[in-house]
């Protein structure tokens, strides 16, 4: 495969890279999410993913960033593009358990709920007119948006709004073995709720069974007049399917091919049924001579952190897949 699956011809003049954090507490159910070394630090996951892709390393607490069988967190791979491109990234807190540690652009959320009990976004609408505002501010200031999310649990929260809108979705996971059937549990509750309320609205569907990021997402995607590019897997094809059940324009997805190829989803399928265009970034990790990086070929971690997204940035901007996987390389064999 070549490294992109299809070119862009955007003319790039001033690209933003955008990664939105957030929590559902739904990351907390054991075996839901494997973005943490237990299922309680999963909450912890995108403060710690951010302070990599600022600082370089992680400094709250000084651990590496690679999941317990060694392969490197996909924020590595971000600050390794965001250091090749020399930009600085601008993240939106839109509802974390713990306030972050690094520079944030806060839409004041709150962590995402159980849904299978209670109401997951109950200001859903709230933050849906605040990601509006921000779509608005980042037109004036940029031409491109490529846009990622680090939700640790959201592959679950994205099964549930996409089937609550009608798609016949398999979502994939940070983890090797995918895990469906717990899923497939929580989405069965979580859906009857939805028949049993009635309810069919975008937001609505948001404000039962989705995380605080999706609003957010999803109000940016409606004001922003640039190329936008919604950097992630199935958590971004959910947020492509609430922009066209709001009748916006649609964005571009980008995520990596090991995201495409994850037999227990259906990205492609997905792609189009919402009729979304989706690029699939091929970073060539099989023989990159990292062990750890090899993980991603037997489906460990896939995507997170917008990596595939932007790895496609630095692409658009012109560096070669070669300058690419040696950044990466560089980044995760300075802490291996």
């Amino acid at each position: 495969m070549p490294f992109v699956s299809e070119d862009l011809h955007f003319e790039v003049i001033s690209p933003v890279f955008s990664s939105i954090l957030a929590n559902t507490i739904l990351s907390t159910v054991p075996g839901i999410s494997g973005a943490g070394q237990n299922p309680e630090k999963t909450l912890l996951t995108p403060i710690l993913d951010a302070e990599l892709i600022i600082h370089g390393s992680i400094t709250s607490t000084g651990i590496k960033p690679n999941t317990p069988t060694g392969c490197p967190t996909p924020a590595s791979i971000t600050r390794a593009m965001m250091d090749l491109i020399s930009m600085k990234p601008l993240f939106i807190n839109a509802g974390l358990a713990q306030s972050p540690t690094v520079p944030c652009l806060d839409v004041y959320g709150c962590v995402g709920d159980d849904p299978r009990e209670r109401d997951a976004v109950p200001c859903a609408d709230a933050l849906y007119h605040r990601g509006m505002w921000v779509g608005e501010y980042l037109s004036k200031t940029s031409d491109l948006l490529v846009l990622g999310e680090c939700v640790p649990g959201g592959t679950t929260t994205a099964l549930c709004v996409l089937r609550a809108l009608g798609y016949k979705a398999s979502v994939s996971s940070s983890f090797v073995d995918n895990p469906v059937s717990l899923k497939e549990e929580v989405c069965k509750r979580v859906l009857q709720r939805i028949r049993d309320a009635g309810i069919t609205r975008p937001l609505d569907i948001i404000r039962t069974t989705g995380d605080p990021m999706m609003p957010v997402a999803a109000g940016i995607a409606h004001t922003y007049q640039g190329n936008l590019v919604l950097a992630g897997g199935t958590q971004m094809l959910a947020v492509a399917a609430l922009v066209k059940a709001f009748g916006d324009r649609l964005p571009v997805i980008a995520t990596t091919s090991y995201v495409r190829d994850d037999v227990s989803a259906n990205v492609v399928e997905l792609a189009g049924r919402i009729a979304v265009k989706a690029i699939f970034v091929d970073p060539g990790f099989h023989d990159i001579g990292h062990a750890g990086l090899f993980r991603y070929c037997i489906g460990e971690v896939k995507e997170g952190m917008g990596a595939g997204g932007a790895m496609l940035l630095a692409h658009l901007l012109g560096h070669t897949p070669e300058a690419i996987r040696a950044k990466i390389y560089e980044m995760v064999s300075a802490y291996s």
